[in-house]
């Protein structure tokens, strides 16, 4: 069964549906049918009119795809990590080489929860990073991907350059309170541009200490959202 809902925003429309059907995000498949992006600069006087359509899953299909998630994951073996760190250090030692005149130290260590942590640095530590990290995250999925290959068993790689990611987790903290700030005031919900998974965390876990406002995310990746809502 599919519904259409109506809202000032796809946040708004999503939450009204989901009270009206009294089910959870996971139950329903959400396709946006009028964005707020779509608005032009004509219609800008006009009230905002976002249509959503929730359509219910089976409740066989949801169950089947909880069970799914929840076995995705494999730990990885001794033997595995082991792999996963040669082919790690094996590439960062033929990429450091393609870098001649330039500055470039890295170390390759295993955390406690056996994930593989590359520190890198370098005097030019800018064009590694990116614009808001595009570079270091392209980098560090590639990291992933060389860890990975040909396994069932996954192995996290996370990359870090010149302290970078303590620089950006700061800035989001900020950026959690001053927005958390503003939906509070104007009682209004506030969607961020698009974030990686790390970075939505981020925000997520800092507002959680705030009783006055909660986030959830939408969109598609590499396009997905987070949202922050005032509680009711």
């Amino acid at each position: 069964m599919a519904y259409i809902y109506e809202g000032k925003t796809t946040t708004e429309a999503i939450e009204k549906g989901l009270k009206e059907l009294k089910v959870s995000k996971s139950q329903v498949e959400v396709k946006v049918l009028e964005s707020e992006d779509k608005r032009s600069f004509f219609s800008i006087l006009t009230p905002r009119v976002v249509k959503v359509e929730l359509i219910l899953k089976d409740k066989e299909k949801v169950e089947k795809e909880s069970v799914t998630k929840k076995s995705i994951k494999k730990e990885p073996s001794e033997k595995s990590i082991e792999t996963a760190m040669t082919a790690v250090e094996d590439f960062l030692k033929k990429f450091v080489s393609k870098l001649p005149g330039t500055e470039f130290t890295y170390n390759v260590r295993l955390d406690d929860n056996k994930n593989i942590l590359v520190d890198m640095d370098s005097s030019d530590r800018g064009y590694l990073i990116g614009y808001r990290g595009e570079v270091l995250n392209s980098l560090q999925q590639l990291l992933n991907n060389i860890a990975n290959k040909d396994t069932d068993e996954k192995t996290r790689v996370l990359l870090n350059i010149g302290g970078y990611k303590e620089k950006r987790e700061k800035d989001l903290q900020d950026l959690a309170d001053k927005i958390a700030g503003t939906v509070i005031k104007t009682k209004k919900s506030i969607t961020l541009e698009p974030m990686t998974s790390y970075e939505r965390k981020i925000i997520h876990t800092k507002l959680q200490e705030n009783p006055k406002v909660f986030t959830h995310s939408i969109g598609e990746e590499p396009n997905r959202r987070l949202v922050v809502s005032l509680k009711k």
